[in-house]
């Protein structure tokens, strides 16, 4: 299935690539977004907006590009490093933790030090891909280096969390000085890997959408919106009302396991069962130096297995301190950072794949209610008898309100066929009754069911459909 799902998104211009395909293959880790891939990516980017927004996180945007002084005070400069090996032979280098994986796919080594991977290549006596004998583990740089002007120093961020935490000054009396406050951001992210691989799953340029609330730590256990959302469940050690983790102590803080909830509703709003869905506590080994506590969101794809898709931390206040003590800002009192985020097309990866389905009759990508690329697809029965005419109509119509596409190049089987593949919610077909009743027939993909709706009607009922009403509550059923 998984081949079929990379044929498709090739095929029908949801991803292309490597990048620029057109120059000997293109570069490894770069990859261009389709017209229907960035349709995609856009309404995953828009969930993740909407759910931020609706728990009042206020969304900024920051420069890409910061003066190395930036990096050295998150820490980056001089930790932010890749193992890597080198074939003595013919000096081919390669990610250490790659080839330990590729041999031993079992073995746990998630959070272990150049040293210790260094003594699993000699025990399990690992050679390059070619054969010959590996180099020591050294440290590779994932930091991609510019210059500003004629001699600055520069670094394109490797992440968007810490250009956001730059402005903390500014929120702070944006937000009438007033803590716990919450931000977002959504954009580019760059780091220079050694040798990218999974496709669009590690890549050299990506998208982030990362949110962040600064709290007190004493405010962290009397956290307010945690009164409300204390009996909202969660697949963590079984399914666990909030409250019933904090009790348990399996999440020790009320403020965290808000930032663990609003991220998990974000995911199975786009339409993810809890079967292919768990959310993981970091070893100790795995924790960053500056976390308290992380847990992943993954979701258990064909291809890759689980694939980590969010991440929720508790920064402590490491951020924030390592910023006023670089650049003099004389903060009185330091607040922590929690932190959710999500990866834009590892997400999108898994909701291609998620949503393919295939059977004898037809293969399609049922994407949950509002998600597909393409909202509807509107249609002559045939063309002649000015039905073209009254179609181009009705496109002009559901136009400014939905993503849609007009197609009169088929028979009406083929066409559907067309949109089922692509995972357009709806058809929308003009026959010759709607010349005489001004009506038209819309068709659902998930059910293939089909009712005739009054022209006048079909914004609204399109509008309730997408929001995920059920096609067989407007009755009116046609063949």
């Amino acid at each position: 299935m998984e081949d079929k799902v990379l044929d498709l998104a090739k095929r029908r211009g949801f991803i292309w690539g490597p990048s620029p395909n057109i120059y000997h293959g293109g570069v490894s880790g770069f990859y261009d977004w389709g017209p229907l891939g960035k349709l995609l990516k856009n309404k995953v980017e828009n969930k993740i907006r909407n759910g931020f927004l609706t728990h009042n996180f206020w969304e900024v945007e920051c420069p890409t590009i910061m003066p190395k002084v930036v990096w050295e005070a998150s820490g980056h400069y001089e930790g932010f490093f890749d193992p890597i090996v080198k074939d003595l032979k013919t000096n081919s280098v390669y990610r250490a933790d790659h080839l330990i994986k590729e041999e031993n796919p079992n073995l746990k080594i998630d959070g272990l030090n150049f040293e210790e991977l260094n003594k699993i290549i000699k025990q399990k006596k690992i050679k390059s891909p070619k054969g010959n004998e590996l180099s020591d583990v050294q440290p590779y740089s994932l930091m991609m280096r510019t210059t500003l002007g004629l001699d600055q120093e520069a670094y394109l961020r490797p992440e968007t969390a810490t250009t956001t935490y730059l402005l903390f000054k500014e929120y702070y009396n944006f937000f009438r000085t007033k803590l716990p406050f919450s931000v977002f951001q959504i954009g580019k992210a760059y780091r220079n890997e050694i040798s990218p691989r999974q496709g669009v799953l590690r890549t050299r340029e990506f998208t982030q959408a990362e949110a962040q609330l600064f709290i007190y730590s004493e405010d962290e256990n009397n956290f307010e919106k945690f009164k409300e959302y204390k009996n909202k469940i969660i697949p963590i050690k079984g399914k666990n009302k909030l409250k019933d983790i904090i009790q348990k102590k399996i999440l020790k803080k009320q403020a965290y396991a808000y930032m663990v909830y609003v991220a998990y509703s974000i995911v199975k709003e786009m339409g993810f069962e809890d079967k292919n869905l768990r959310i993981r506590q970091h070893s100790k080994k795995e924790l960053a130096h500056y976390a308290e506590d992380a847990w992943d969101i993954e979701i258990n794809t064909k291809r890759f297995g689980w694939l980590e898709i969010c991440g929720v931390h508790d920064r402590k206040n490491y951020d924030l301190k390592r910023h006023n003590e670089y650049a003099k800002l004389n903060l009185k009192k330091i607040p922590n950072i929690l932190e959710i985020a999500f990866g834009i097309e590892r997400l999108t990866y898994c909701l291609l794949e998620h949503s393919f389905k295939e059977n004898k009759l037809r293969s399609w990508l049922n994407f949950n209610s509002g998600m597909s690329p393409i909202d509807v697809a509107v249609f002559p029965l045939v063309r002649k008898d000015k039905l073209p005419e009254k179609a181009k109509e009705i496109f002009k119509l559901l136009e400014k309100d939905f993503v849609c596409i007009y197609d009169e190049t088929g028979s009406i089987g083929r066409l559907y066929r067309r949109m089922d593949e692509v995972g357009t919610s709806l058809c929308c077909t003009v026959d010759h009754e709607s010349l005489k009743k001004e009506d038209v027939t819309i068709r659902d993909i998930k059910t293939m069911k089909q009712v005739r709706v009054k022209i006048k009607n079909l914004n609204d009922v399109i509008n309730q459909l997408l929001d995920g009403k059920k096609i067989s509550n407007f009755g009116n059923f046609v063949n």
